[in-house]
Order: structure tokens, then sequence, then C-alpha cells
């Protein structure tokens, strides 16, 4: 059927109504046979039903209340065909909407009368009440509990068929008659008895097999498998493989295939497990190993890697996609030009030149054709790039992971974790978003190319002016490219600065908290941020003049086109020009992108740059260790004439002439004051110290203990067995061994406890016996500990040792650095060090004799060990049976604690657990809808929203003048060369320079203010979030895995900087066209607004339909990303651990399961995306298709031709940009997160006041020093046990305390709260009277000392470390340094105080470390001083070098000791021992000494056995 009423030519039915069917039919009961009376009796039936549908509804609405329960369905809709039925509905709806259309133009062309507008009536209502019955099919309202349709609709189903089959009657019995009759009601009738039929059926035949059970609603799209939510529960993103993999050609070309999972999100929010896995093409399993070997072939080694390699790897990877998306990318641009090149034979057909019959409707069809071609291929191109771009993404990730685990330590130090981090997060992504861009620069030639073709043909020689005017704007770009460039290239390095310091703040974020200097550090922060800012600044001004430039550009196009014109000559005639001006409107397109393209080239050249010149690194070479055959030898290690150094271009190597030999199950100690290359030398058997010289040779496999603990976040049973399969037995032999099993038992999870990032939630000792137990579950050859028991308790260290080294690894080969001097005696090789050389080497008595610096080291041992003599009264080691006893007693102190420890939580692991579990929690996401308020909040930041009106006002302007001047060019040139123009040429051309320029300033104030609020707005964001996160207390860092935080800090930001606010302001100006374009239309033709309207709606609800999936998977998208970053971030801290345990390749693959696993949601993200702009275009294009028959269909001389003109010129653009008003919403629904995630951290609950200006202490607090201890209960939440539980007690003034107890008795916890990094719950804290919680923080923190269990050193250099706050003279740090003896050391330096300190202070050792952190303290000469463990990581000589200078300069301060050595607090002037949180003893050492009973003496008893007897 044609779209209008047709003859009916085979009977020779003339085409109009009868009027007068009177002289036919004369009976009474003739009008029963009248169409009128018939459309009439329909018509009002249909209202009677949708009347009675909204009261049944209404009714419903207010029975139910707003308690509406789950959506219900029938459980066995295909029994009652439901489906089938809701799209019969909606068919009978569309096909009277179609029919009702059709007769408004057929009578508004002829002429009304009465039937013509009942019939049009009876339509309408057709239309509505089907509309109606779908919904009512729809709604959750509609119960599954009975077993057929409602009455009411089975009612009307049979009233329906009647009335149809009556209307068909009355139509035969008419044509027998040979009545004149439409064609149409004949058809209208057959359709409607054929579907009262199927209803009927439906209606009264089929019956539901009465399972009443209710099921969710089904999906839209025909996928019948909804199961129940309960069991949607089961991951099966899992399990299932995406669709796409396995769909036919139709679900790809529509993107059906992406059906299944946008119903999904539109009924629960999604979740990972939602979403499906990838075919092992698009995984990262499967594309990195052709890429690696790719590489390989063709760049030979490391060393070769180019970035033009690269990226001829890169192409060769994927070059079918590419070529593929560049077919789809040339029709797109071919199909693109149809338009403009056709719109001049459409005016002058509107004209009435006519070149044969239904040249009208051929015009049509073409154009439509077009529009399908366009869309299409466009679709499938934008979804094709980005998948190459997903893939290539993954292999560089993978890539550049795979190299942080080879890297050389000397590559390392160039390298700060922060940049290595920043080539996977930033360049890899940035080399996977170019895809986007990719055909860009040949496409931008090609539509140059066939846009003059085109502009040649209506303007003639014009368009050479055309052609140089696009040459110039694209000039113009190339200086303001150039710019872009440099200044996107200050910002990445000003940016990577930043990041780097951030992550080393977050890191150290307990020692700045507890010195007071964490608002000095943000400044630092601030100061790094205002050099990015200051390269953004000028960025974004740069960029609103390249965008001044293209909007400016197919104005400033035409203008010289047009002018040239009418200097040659050339008539302009509305047709050309309004070809020209489509033409003109597609080339701005080219040359919008080219900025784009152009600045997206650079970055991508400047990443790839990066990537490659980071895969050329160094790797650690392999060559360094000989490995030998095992069984062939009985030497596990061998080491010739080594000399090795970290750093080649040093002139003295770190380690000198290194001799020495080791057998099978030896034991090997290694031990030296601090710094004597002790732990370079484990290094050196690892291979991780490059080789000067010499020969090493090993044996077997190897397993290493760092000093300082690398624990993975993630379980501890996955810790322990680190790869290995779970054998109970050994499994629980280990943890044995290592003393786990109480502290598995404290924690409420077990070995299933979650630890958090770098162990947060782990005291030092319980990281340390973690890792030794990961060691000892390798069952390796050769194990390296290096000083491992000093961070534990004296008991614990001695278990380890027994256990551990004599026990389980007594056939093993094991080489140990210790400071303990009581550990030498048990070893068989003991190994002195000093300044890089082994100074002697033999067994304990050996050596003792021999030489001078195995003698200090022993000599200060026994020198402590005396102090604790004269403190007991006589040696203890003459009686044995004392030993006896203090075993017994160790053993049953160990069984009753057990039990009290059952209810008693590790002082540090309690802020884990608890109701709410694990420590680190699942990273929150908002679920559903972006709130209002975020947007709001956004666009008021800056100066209160103020230039948001003015933006608008310019945007609205610009649109104006845009459409006004092309609207005058329209209406003042004439449609054909023999009709006169309104106005003469040079009138024309004036105002339409006027009008250009005047839009041309438009978008210039546009760009600017947009930028500027922009820059504001990130400005303010950035200051807020920073402020928030370095003022959150402590509790907030140990449960928030700084990757999070880094996360907020990097990429959010980031897209805060350079993104929201151009896509904020696009979603305003693309809205703002396209109501300029619909008023355009609706200009020539209101009725289209008839149609536009239901698109439009049908726009929004699929909108509606996808955001919710497309909301979530954007979150999940940067929820998963955080995983990747922060599993590298582990993998290059640890990565010598790794390399030691040779674990590389299942890490590898961990990082590459974690990429996937971010991969999956971005590639449905795509699929989505496309699914939604295809269904778009479809319907801009029907729309389009649609006034272009009304167009067609109304007679010549109705519409002025070139305004009509002016209208397709516009519609041309109607389906791109309804899309991009539609994909610009969607795509700042998800930028828009990221200023969700950060103000998410601006609410953090911050600490208590830094200063509390009517409480400040004088400057002399604290004078005396006197800490009074009053009922102090501490936990660390509300619903977690406490771990003090009452403590009373006063420390007096001046006098030295030490605090001892075992692991978990809340010493730690106490020191927390005098720092009030712990608040205390009940109790109070007062020093020289003053209550510590009513003071500021800072007031209080400044004026205690504390020298920390880890010792920290920042990057930056000595000066810097000992002062941050930049309180002191020179004078003073050298003095300070002279104190805690590494003054000369210094002085050797040549930087002296200037002297770097690389990240972490890696190139210091541990004991130096601790000597800064005592420098500090001797800096800020506080009255009260907190050494908490402060000796665990040196050796015996440098511990006695503290103590002494802290008895020396420190005599009347008030000192509290943690210790695990006794010997530390033995010389105390007080002891303070803590059990289960409450205070045991209290008592002067001597005293508690005296009481041979006391916790205290038996304590020291084991000490002294231990140290007395060796092994």
């Amino acid at each position: 059927m044609k779209m209008e009423p047709l003859p009916s030519s085979k009977h020779g039915m003339s085409i109009s109504f009868l009027h007068n069917y009177s002289s036919l039919l004369y009976s009474n009961t003739d009008f029963l046979l009248k169409p009128i009376f018939l459309r009439g009796f329909s018509g009002s039936f249909h209202l009677v039903l949708l009347f009675v549908l909204t009261i049944s509804w209404v009714s419903k609405k207010f029975r139910a209340g707003y308690s509406e329960g789950p959506k219900e369905r029938f459980k066995n809709t295909r029994s009652l065909y439901y489906k089938l039925t809701l799209i019969c509905c909606l068919g009978v709806s569309a096909f009277s909407l179609v029919l009702c259309l059709l007769n408004y133009f057929y009578w508004y062309r002829n002429g009304w009368s009465e039937e013509g507008v009942v019939t049009l009536l009876d339509l309408a209502l057709r239309t509505l009440a089907w509309a109606a019955v779908c919904v009512y099919l729809r709604a959750p309202s509609f119960n599954s509990g009975e077993t057929k349709y409602p009455f009411l609709l089975r009612v009307w189903w049979g009233f329906y068929l009647s009335i149809s089959g009556y209307s068909l009657i009355v139509d035969i019995v008419l044509y027998r008659e040979h009545v004149h009759f439409s064609l149409q009601y004949f058809v209208s009738d057959v359709v409607s008895l054929v579907m009262g039929m199927f209803f009927c059926y439906v209606g009264f035949f089929v019956k539901n097999k009465g399972e009443d059970t209710l099921i969710e609603e089904p999906l839209l799209n025909g996928d019948s498998s909804a199961t129940n939510e309960a069991e949607s529960n089961k991951p099966t993103g899992g399990e299932t493989l995406t669709p796409y993999s396995t769909a036919g050609i139709f679900s790809i070309l529509t993107f059906s295939w992406m059906g299944s999972l946008i119903a999904a999100g539109n009924k629960k929010t999604l979740d990972i497990e939602d979403v499906p896995q990838l075919a092992s093409s698009e995984s990262v399993v499967g594309a990195f190993p052709t890429f690696r070997n790719k590489l390989l072939a063709e760049c030979g080694t490391n060393k070769g890697v180019t970035t033009l390699k690269l990226v001829k790897v890169l192409i060769s990877t994927a070059w079918k996609e590419i070529l593929l998306t560049a077919f789809l990318a040339m029709v797109y641009t071919l199909a693109t030009y149809v338009g403009p090149y056709l719109i001049d034979t459409f005016v002058q057909y509107l004209n009435g030149r006519r070149d044969f019959k239904s040249e009208g409707y051929v015009l049509v069809s073409v154009f439509f054709t077009a529009k399908l071609a366009e869309c299409i291929s466009q679709r499938h191109w934008f979804f094709r790039v980005q998948q190459v771009g997903i893939r290539v993404r993954a292999v560089l990730v993978t890539m550049v992971y795979n190299k942080g685990l080879t890297l050389s330590c000397q590559s390392k130090q160039g390298h700060t974790s922060g940049e290595i981090i920043n080539f996977m997060a930033v360049d890899a992504e940035r080399v996977g978003d170019f895809t986007w861009y990719m055909h860009d620069p040949w496409m931008v030639l090609v539509q140059v190319a066939i846009a003059l073709l085109i502009l040649y043909k209506n303007l003639g020689l014009a368009s050479v002016a055309a052609f140089v005017a696009t040459i110039l704007v694209m000039l113009a770009n190339f200086p303001l490219g150039k710019l872009q460039e440099k200044f996107q290239d200050k910002i990445m390095e000003s940016k990577d600065r930043r990041m780097k310091a951030t992550s080393e703040i977050l890191r150290n974020m307990r020692i700045l908290k507890l010195q007071g200097w964490e608002m000095k550090f943000l400044s630092r922060i601030t100061e790094l941020r205002n050099t990015e800012s200051g390269w953004l600044k000028k960025f974004v001004y740069t960029w609103a003049m390249t965008s001044f430039v293209f909007w400016g550009a197919p104005t400033f196009v035409s203008v010289v086109t047009f002018c040239a014109c009418m200097l040659m000559g050339i008539p302009l005639e509305s047709g050309k020009i309004l070809s020209a001006l489509a033409t003109f409107r597609i080339l701005q397109e080219p040359i919008y992108s080219l900025p784009d393209t152009i600045s997206m080239i650079v970055q991508t050249k400047v990443s790839l740059d990066r990537i490659a010149s980071f895969l050329r690194l160094d790797d650690l070479p392999s060559d360094v260790i000989e490995r030998l055959p095992r069984g062939g030898t009985d030497t596990t290690i061998e080491i010739v004439d080594g000399n090795f150094s970290w750093d080649l271009s040093s002139p003295n190597p770190t380690l000198k002439d290194i001799n020495f030999k080791v057998q099978n199950g030896m034991r090997v100690a290694v031990c030296g004051t601090v710094g004597s290359g002790k732990s370079s030398l484990l290094s050196c058997i690892l291979g991780e110290v490059p080789k000067i010289s010499g020969i090493i040779k090993l044996c077997g496999t190897k397993a290493y203990v760092a000093q300082s603990p690398w624990i993975q976040s993630g379980k501890i049973e996955e810790n322990i067995l680190f790869g290995k399969a779970m054998d109970r037995e050994k499994y629980e032999r280990v943890l044995e061994a290592c003393s786990l099993k109480k502290d598995l038992e404290i924690l409420s999870f077990g070995d299933q406890t979650v630890i958090g990032e770098r162990g947060i939630n782990l005291s030092g000792g319980q990281k340390q016996r973690i890792q030794i137990a990961r060691a000892l579950y390798q069952d390796a050859d050769i194990y390296l500990f290096d000083d491992p028991f000093s961070a534990v308790d004296a008991h614990t260290g001695s278990h380890l040792f027994k256990e551990c080294l004599l026990g389980l690894l007594s056939s093993k080969t094991v080489v140990y650095v210790t400071h303990q001097v009581e550990f030498l005696p048990a070893a068989d090789l003991i190994l002195v060090m000093k300044d890089g050389r082994i100074t002697q080497a033999g067994k304990y008595d050996d050596i003792l004799n021999s030489g001078t610096d195995f003698m200090e080291l022993v000599g200060a041992h026994k020198k402590a060990l005396s102090a604790l003599d004269s403190a007991e009264g006589g040696s203890v080691s003459k009686s044995t049976s004392t030993r006896k006893e203090v075993g017994n007693m160790a053993s049953t102190n160990e069984v009753v604690e057990k039990q009290e420890n059952k209810d008693n939580q590790d002082g540090k692991a309690d802020d884990i657990v608890g109701s709410k579990g694990q420590i680190i929690q699942e990273e929150e996401r908002e679920k559903g809808k972006v709130g209002f308020s975020v947007y709001w909040k956004y666009i008021t930041m800056a100066y209160r929203g103020a230039l948001v009106p003015f933006i608008l006002l310019a945007q609205v302007l610009f649109q104006v003048l845009q459409i006004g001047s092309n609207y005058w060019m329209a209406w003042a040139t004439s449609a054909s060369q023999d009709v006169k123009p309104a106005v003469d040429n040079s009138t024309i051309i004036i105002v339409y320079v006027a009008l250009a320029i005047g839009s041309s300033l438009c978008i210039l104030v546009r760009a600017t203010f947009l930028q500027m609020a922009g820059y504001k707005t990130a400005t303010l964001l950035f200051n807020k979030m920073h402020e928030c996160i370095f003022r959150a207390p402590m509790s907030f860092f140990d449960a928030t895995p700084s990757g999070r935080i880094l996360n907020r800090a990097s990429t959010d930001q980031s897209a805060v900087d350079l993104n929201i606010a151009s896509q904020t302001g696009a979603v305003a100006f693309s809205m703002i066209q396209l109501l300029g374009i619909i008023a355009v239309m609706s200009q020539v033709a209101w009725q289209v607004f008839i149609i536009f309207i239901p698109v439009i709606a049908t726009c929004i609800w699929y909108q509606q339909y996808y955001i919710s999936s497309g909301r979530e998977l954007a979150r999940l998208v940067g929820v998963c990303k955080a995983p990747v970053i922060q599993h590298f971030a582990e993998t290059i801290s640890g990565s010598t651990t790794i390399r030691s345990f040779d674990e590389e390749s299942r890490f590898s693959e961990t990082s590459m399961r974690l990429t996937d696993a971010y991969t999956r949601p971005k590639f449905h993200i795509a699929g989505a995306m496309e699914w939604l702009c295809f269904r778009l275009d479809m319907l801009s294009s029907i729309t389009f298709a649609f006034s272009l028959f009304f167009l067609v269909s109304i007679p010549v001389g109705v519409i002025d031709p070139g305004i009509a003109g002016l209208a397709v010129t516009y519609g041309l653009n109607l389906n791109m940009l309804q899309a991009w008003v539609i994909w610009n919403i969607c795509q700042l629904e998800n930028k828009i997160i990221s200023v969700e995630r950060i103000l998410q951290y601006t609410c953090i609950p911050s600490e208590p006041p830094l200063v509390t200006e009517e409480n400040r202490p004088d400057h002399s607090w604290p004078s005396h020093g006197e800490v009074d201890i009053r009922d102090l209960q501490v936990r660390y939440a509300p619903h977690m046990p406490f771990v003090l539980r009452g403590l009373t007690c006063t420390l007096p003034g001046g006098m030295k305390t030490g605090i001892v107890g075992r692991t978990g008795n809340g010493k730690s916890t106490l020191i927390q709260t005098l720092f009030r990094i712990v608040e205390p719950t009940a109790g109070q804290i007062m020093i020289d009277g003053i209550n510590i919680s009513l003071i500021g923080l800072h007031d209080l923190r400044s004026r205690l000392s504390i020298i920390p269990q880890d010792p920290t050193m920042f990057e930056g250099t000595v000066r810097t470390n000992l002062d941050p706050l930049e309180e002191y003279a020179d004078e003073q740090i050298w003095e300070a340094l002279d104190k805690c003896q590494l003054g000369d050391e210094i002085r050797k330096k040549e930087g002296k105080l200037d002297s770097t300190v690389i990240e972490n202070g890696e190139n210091w050792s541990m004991g130096q470390r601790q000597l800064v952190c005592l420098g500090r303290v001797l800096l800020k000469k506080s009255k009260v001083l907190v050494l908490d463990e402060a000796t665990a990581s040196v050796d015996t000589a440098t511990d006695n070098l503290i103590q002494e200078t802290l008895q020396q300069h420190f005599s009347n301060c008030t000192i509290i000791t943690i210790a695990h050595r006794i010997t530390s607090v033995i010389d105390s002037d007080m002891v303070l021992l803590l059990n289960n949180g409450l205070i045991e003893e209290y008592d002067s050492p001597t005293r508690l000494l005296e009481n041979k009973s006391s916790s205290f003496a038996q304590l020291v008893a084991e000490y002294t056995v231990r140290s007395s007897s060796g092994f």
C-alpha cells in the first residue's frame, strides 16, 4: 500500500469517497452500512475501552498504595503467547497511527468532510486504546495468578473480532453492489479481523498450565531465559562467553547480541559477574603471546625496540580489523556526501522541474538508503575500532608489566614505581584510545576531495576559493597543535612528579601524622600541583582558541566562497547555495576533528616513545649466576673473586673481593655493622646486583626472606602458599614452626583474613613470620634470610630460629644475616663484613680470637648482657635447673595465653575484624543514577555558577546567527536562474558576512568562559579532596588501599582537568543545536512534529533503558582498574622476592587475568554504546525520510522551495545530531562519575582540629614530662572489642619507662593513643596536668618525639629528611648528625646535606635510616620521647650506640620504650608489663627481678638462657 489512499485500477473504482450513497441505498437500516456509522461505532467502542483501562489502572494504584511488590509475570508465558500478544497489540496501535497520518494528509490536501473527521477520530482512538492495552499488559500489577488473560481483555477481544468481522462483511457487500469506497477501509478491516481472530484464540482457547510461580519481568529482546533472582546471584560472568562470539550476521549488524546484558542491567545493578567473558581472540591471554613473538622476531633483543618497530608489530596484530574499519570509514564518507550532492536536484524538483514521473519518491528512497548505509557503516566502524583499541591497550599493559618484573635495579633507580605505573595507567590507555583517530588522517583528504567535487559541480571555479580557505583554516591549526603538544608534555611530566610524591606520602602517612608533618607535605603536593595547573591553564586556553578556529571554520569557508562567486559573477541560486552549505557543514567535521587528531597523534607518539624507551631499559643480566645441575656437586653456593656494584658507574664497588664456598646443608651466618654490605651479599647470591667481575655458582632452587617484609594484599593463606598447591600437613607444620597458629586464632577469619595493602593490618612481627612461612612452604634447596628475627620479640625470635633454621631446614643450605650475636654459634660458617669486604670467615670460636671486627660485635653484645646480669644480681646461666623451669614455664604460659588470647586481639590487627568483617572493604561504588546534586555541585563550583548563563547565552546566540545567516541565503537568492532574486548580490554578501562575524565572536566568548570555569572547578576539587585526605584519621588509610586514593588523584583528576568541562559544554551545545534544527524543520512543515514527538519519546525511552547498564559498566571499569594498578605496584615493590622464588610467570598470568577483568566491561560498554546509537540512528533516519515524503507529497508552490531545501539541509544532520546529543549525555553520565568519586573523598570525616585556639599549651610544655594515664580504654571501632581495657598508671617525668609484653597485648595501641592516632574511648591521658584530648593535634604531636618501628626516609635530600618543616639552621643539623654518628658518613658524600635520598630511602641501609630517625629526634629535643621497637633492625653495636646517645642527650627526659630486646628496657627506671590490654606489673626492673615468679623475671630468664647458650 502506498502512502496515500489508492485507487484500485483493476475494478475501475474512482478514488473519491462518495458522500451520496443515498442514491443507491434507500432503506432506514442503510445507515448501518455507511462508513461514517461503522467508524463512529468503532471509535466510541475504543473510547469506552480506554476509559475502563484508565479506571482499572487508577483503582489498582490506589489499592496497591505505593507498596509495589516485585515485578511479577506469567511463569509460563510461552503457553499464553504473552510476547506475541504484546507485539500484536503494538502492531495494531502502530498500524492505526500510520493510517491516521495518511488520512490526515489526504484530507488536508483534498478538503475535509464529516466522514473524514470521524474516520480520523476513530483511528486516533484506536492508536491510543491499543497502546493502553500494551501498557496494561506490561504493568507490574498484571498478575500471573490466573490461568487466563483478564476477563476484561477477553471480552474486549471478542467485541473487537465481531466489529472487525461486521465491517469486513459491509466492505464485501458494498463491493458487490459496486459502491465506490476506499481501499484502505478494506485493508484495515482485513488486518483487524486477522488480529481479532488471533486475540480470541489466545484469550479463550489457550490455558496456562497453572504454574503460578512468580518470576522477574521478561526481557524486552526475547531473552526467555530470565531466571529467578535467586538463580541470578550465581556468578554467570565467570562461565558465560560473550554472545558476540557466537552471534549471527543479523545480530552483529544490529548489535542485538548486547540485548541480554542491557536487559539484565535494567533489572538489577550489574556486577562484574554479570559481564560475560571475552572470546580468546579478544582477551589478552589469547592475544599477548602472538604479540610478544612478533615483537621478538622484529626487534631481536630489548635494546632493539624502537617506536617504529613497536607500531609495526601492533599493526600486524590487528591488520584485519584495521582494513575492515578503513573500508567502513570509506563507505561512511561516501554515504554522507549523497545528501549534499542531491539537494540541488531536490530544490529544483520542489520548484516544479521534474525529469520523470515519480522522481520525488526515487529521490526520497536514495536519501533514505544513503542514510541507512551511513548509519550502519559508522556504528560498525566505531565498534571495531574500539575493539582494536582495547586489545592494543591490554597487550601493552602486559608488556609493561612483564618488563617491570625483569628490570635491573640500575634501570629501576631511573624510574620510580609511580612513573612505571603511569606507563600502564596512562600511556597504554592513550595508545588504545588512539584507534578512534586511526583513519582520520587519510579520511580528511578523501572528505575534502569529495567536498570540492560537489562544490565544483555547483559553483564552478569558486570551489578553488573554498579549497584555499579550507587549507588556510587547517594550517591555522598547526601552531596551535604544536603548542598543545608542548603543554600536554609538560602536564604529564609535572603530573608524574606529583603522583610520585603522593604515593610516597600515602605509604608513609602514619609517620607524617606522628611527627605532625602532614600539612607541610600537603603544601609540597600543592606546590607540585601549582606547577601542573600552570601548564594546564595554558593548555585549556590554547584549546579554547583551537575550538574557536574550528567552530568558525565553515562560516569562514562559506564567506570566502560566496564572495568569490560574487566577484566571478557566478549566479547564486538557492539550490546550489544550500548544497554548498550542506557540503561546508560536512567539511566542518574533518576540520573539527583535525586538531583532535593531531593532538592525539602527538600524544600517542609521546606515549609510544615512553613505552618503547621503557622496554629498552636493561633487564637483570641472566648470566650473572652459573646454574649447576642438581646432584652433580656438593657445593650449593660458590663465589670466586666477586666484585659487585649497585651502580656500575661509581668508582668504588659495593662488594669487593668476595670469596666463599658453601657446601650442601651448611648454615652460614653473615654479620657486621650497619651499612657493611650484608644485604647486598644476599642480593648478589640472588643475582640482583650487577657483576663487575668474578664467578657465582648456584645449585638448586632458592627462597628468600627480605629484611622489610613484602606481603601481597590477599588472604594470609594465599601469601603462604604463594602459588603452590595446598598440602595440609606441610602447611600446618609450617604454621607451627613460624608460631602463626596463635595469631590466626586471634583473627576472626583465621588464615582467610584479607591482608590490607603492604600488610597494613598486621604487626611487623606477624608480617615477618608470614614471610618466613612463605619461604618454608616453598621447600627450596637454598634459603636466604635477611635478618628476619629482628622484627619479632625475643621469645618468638628464638622459637623461629630453633624451629625453622635448626628444625625444618636442618638439611637445607641456609644463609642468614643477623644482628643478634646469640644466633651466631649455631652457624657452620660465619662471614664478618665490613665496608663491602668479608673481613673474617670461619666458625664462632675460631674467629672470636682472630680479629677485631667480630670482637667488636660480640663485645657489644656481652656488654648488654652484663647489664642484664648486674640487674639480675648474678649470672643465671650457672644454674641449669632454672633453664628447665623456664622451659616449662614458657610452655604452660603459652597454653594459658592461648586461652586468654581467644578473645583478645592483636593491637594492630584489630582494626580489621568485627561485625563488618575484613579491613579492606570492596571499593565503594555508588549505585544507580548519578545524583543531580553531583552535576549541580560541579556546575556551580566555579564562581558559584556565574559563568554558566553567559556560556549558554553565547551558544544560543551563535545558533540563532548561524541559522539566521543560512535562512538569509536561502530566502534572498532565487530558486532558479529565470527568477529575479529579492535583493542584489552585494547586500546578500554584506549581511551574510556580518552574521558570520557575530556568530564567530559568540563562539570565542563561549569557548573562553567554558575553559575558565572548567579550570577553576578542577583546581577547587583538587584542593578540597587533598585537604580532606590529608586531614583524614589514620583508620581511613588503614582501610583504604592507596591504589584507590591514587586512582582518584590521577585518573579521575585528569578527567576533571581535561575532559569534563568540554563534555558538559558539549551536552548543552548539542541540545541547543538540535532544538535549532527542529525549529527550522517545523518552520517549513509543522506536521513533522507529529512524528517528531513519538520518535523523541522513543529515543528518550531507549536512552533510559540503556543508561542503567551503561552507567554500571562505566563504574565497573573504574572499579576494575584499581586492582590492575595495585597488583602492578605490589609486583614492582616485591620484584626481588618474586624473582627469588621464580614465580614471574604466575604473576604475569595474574596480571593478564586482572587486565581481562578490566577489558570485559570496557568491551561491553563499547557494544552497549553502539547498540543504543544504532537504534537512535534508525529512528532519526525514519523521521528524516518521513519529512522528505511530506515535502514531496505537497503540491507545487505551497512552500518556498529554498526554505524547504534549508529544512532538508538541516535534516541531513538530524540523525548525527540526535545521536550526538544522546551520546554526549551518556558520555557525561560516564565521565561525571569521576567528579562523584572525587566528591566522595571530600566528605571523609576528619581528625580533631590541629590547633585548638582556646586551649593552646604554652611554649615550654611539657616542661616536666610526667604522663598520667587514668582508666584508659581504647578500641579501634565501635563494633570491635577493647584493646586497652582500663589502664591507670603514672609514668614519672624525666625517667625511662620500658613497656614489655608479648605481641598483640596492646603496646603499640598505647603509643598510638598517646599521639592520638587512635582516640581514647574512655579515660584520659594527662601530660604535665594537661589533658591531651583537649589540645590541638599539632600542638600535641609536635611536642612529643618518636623513633618508629619502620625507619622511614622520604625522597629528597638529607636536609629535607631531618628537617622537613625547615625550622633549624645547618649547624644544628650537623650537630644532630654527629651525635647520631652519621656526620662523617654524610661529609664523605659530595652533596653533603643536599645528598639525594631516593624513593623510600632505598639507597641507605636499614640501620642508617634508623639513625636518621634518631637524628630527627635529636633535632626536635622533646621532653617526651617514644621508642617503638626502634632498635629492631640494627646490630647490637649500633643498638648500644643509640642507647648511649639517648642516655647522653635525653637524660632528663621521659623516655618510653617498647622493646623486643630485654636489654633495651633492663636499664629503665620503671617497667610496665602489659597482658591482654591490662597492666600486669608496673615497678622498677630490679624489684621485679627479685620476685622470681614475676612475669618480667621469666621473660628475662628466657632471654639470657637463649643468649648465653647459643644453639
